[in-house]
């Protein structure tokens, strides 16, 4: 959403649709980020703080202090292991959620950050590190899903796994920054425990519509078999 403005009258045209909301850095900088916050809870709306805490780990570890306040239930954090450490240190009402790798990298965009290796080892060593050192869970793309949940095992049984580039089918949308995307049922069924979804719904022609369908597939994926 481009404001706080547009963003309300989202959450108002979705109404009983959605429950859980991420506010991330674009509506930071509107100076309501945290108003949004207060009357998202208002609302009984749960809140997603997705700000991707990057820094040295004195500074992360006061921000996450700050983020206490606010009533989110997961805030976002990169870094190594000091700065994920620092999170957690802090984090007593807020869970802390590590970033792997960004859904809008692929294998060249990691190259030429330095990272010469698979994306998928990467996720899960950063996953296993995160989960070591008390992070409630990881951000990861659907396509490393399974294998984070296969090589974890019962160790990791808790651990929470929150998908984003969930896409409607196998399509990309006009003008998508999403490169390693997944559909809403590989994502639950590989092991996901949250999934994100913005464009396909706020660019919906009725979103309401679109997000109730997205409930109604998530309802029968998990539907117990008679």
């Amino acid at each position: 959403m481009p404001d706080a403005a547009s963003a309300r009258a989202m959450v108002e045209t979705l109404g009983d649709a959605a429950e859980f909301y991420k506010l991330g850095l674009g509506l930071l900088g509107t100076g309501e980020y945290f108003d949004l916050i207060e009357w998202l809870h208002e609302r009984d709306k749960r809140v997603f703080a997705d700000l991707k805490f990057f820094d040295v780990p004195e500074t992360v570890r006061a921000a996450t202090r700050q983020m206490n306040r606010h009533g989110v239930e997961f805030i976002t954090v990169h870094g190594n292991d000091a700065i994920l450490e620092a999170a957690v240190s802090e984090a007593r009402d807020v869970g802390v959620l590590a970033v792997t790798a960004l859904t809008s990298l692929d294998a060249s965009d990691m190259a030429a950050l330095g990272f010469h290796c698979e994306i998928e080892d990467l996720v899960l060593a950063r996953a296993r590190r995160a989960l070591e050192l008390g992070c409630a869970g990881v951000i990861s793309s659907g396509l490393e899903v399974a294998r984070l949940r296969k090589e974890m095992g019962e160790e990791g049984s808790g651990f929470l796994i929150v998908t984003p580039g969930v896409r409607p089918g196998v399509n990309r949308l006009s003008g998508d920054d999403q490169k390693r995307i997944t559909q809403l049922d590989e994502a639950f069924c590989r092991g996901a425990d949250y999934v994100v979804v913005g464009r396909p719904i706020t660019r919906a022609e009725n979103p309401a519509a679109a997000a109730f369908a997205m409930q109604d597939e998530i309802s029968a994926l998990f539907k117990p078999r008679q």
